[in-house]
């Protein structure tokens, strides 16, 4: 079978997983793209933005129609959070050797930044195999700790191309005071935004495929109707908690190979 159809066919569970639980796409999508596409793994991470911030662009819009959108949440968590995504890829990426030494170690930049990318998966996992019962979130908006949370999920996103969703739905719960629903379509907004704004500083990038990039998001948010249609059948917390332990193995996986091997 040919290799870029089974990338393709995996590209419908990055949708149908954000149309699931709200998150998750990037998680998929930078493996699917480095191990199964053969991308760079710096490239790959420019791509991610785009798919993901296309496909959850889809399920924001059909948030807000329902009016599961917190504008003014999402103004103040998502502009920093967007300054500081394009912020990595324009300019401080760029400046980031090409490989590092670490004692007797050395790591290029693509190990290290799929390192990095296989820690991000063990958090996110984390979160969702045991995540924290949120009992009393505070009565009134932490708008500073909102906006500070904004700008450190926009380092790590741009950084590696994810960890916006399993990030960003807590942080709206702790500080903002969203209800869940809220959050996860909050969330998908500001994930749209956050990541179509930090793909403009690889647009320019003459490596770029657009044939490629133009179709695994299309087949995404197919995928995305999939999910929000699954919804109705799956429970939430199982659902969940084994994408969870799917999450794990994978960045176990990746950190191996990237480490060891």
């Amino acid at each position: 079978m040919n290799i870029e159809i089974v990338g393709y066919a995996l590209a419908l569970f990055v949708g149908i997983s954000l149309g699931l639980i709200g998150s998750g796409g990037s998680i998929l999508t930078v493996p699917i793209l480095v191990y199964i596409l053969k991308i760079e793994p710096f490239l790959a991470t420019a791509y991610s933005l785009f798919i993901v911030g296309s496909t959850a662009l889809v399920g924001g819009v059909q948030n807000a129609i329902n009016r599961k959108v917190n504008y003014k949440q999402a103004f103040l968590f998502g502009i920093p959070s967007l300054l500081a995504v394009y912020a990595m890829r324009a300019f401080v990426l760029p400046l980031v050797p090409d490989t590092f030494v670490f004692g007797t170690m050395t790591l290029s930049k693509n190990v290290l930044l799929m390192v990095l990318f296989a820690l991000v998966m063990f958090a996110s996992s984390m979160k969702m195999i045991r995540p924290k019962a949120i009992t009393s979130p505070p009565t009134q908006p932490q708008q500073g700790k909102l906006i500070l949370q904004g700008i450190l999920i926009g380092i790590v996103a741009g950084t590696v191309g994810a960890g916006g969703g399993f990030l960003i739905i807590p942080a709206l719960v702790l500080f903002a005071n969203s209800s869940m629903k809220e959050a996860v379509g909050t969330s998908l907004f500001i994930v749209a935004i956050q990541s179509l704004v930090g793909f403009l500083g690889d647009i320019n990038n003459p490596l770029i495929d657009w044939n490629l990039l133009l179709t695994f998001s299309s087949i995404s948010i197919i995928g995305l109707f999939i999910g929000i249609f699954l919804t109705r059948y799956i429970p939430d917390n199982n659902l969940k908690k084994g994408f969870g332990y799917f999450v794990f193995l994978m960045a176990l996986y990746i950190f191996s190979k990237e480490v060891f091997f």
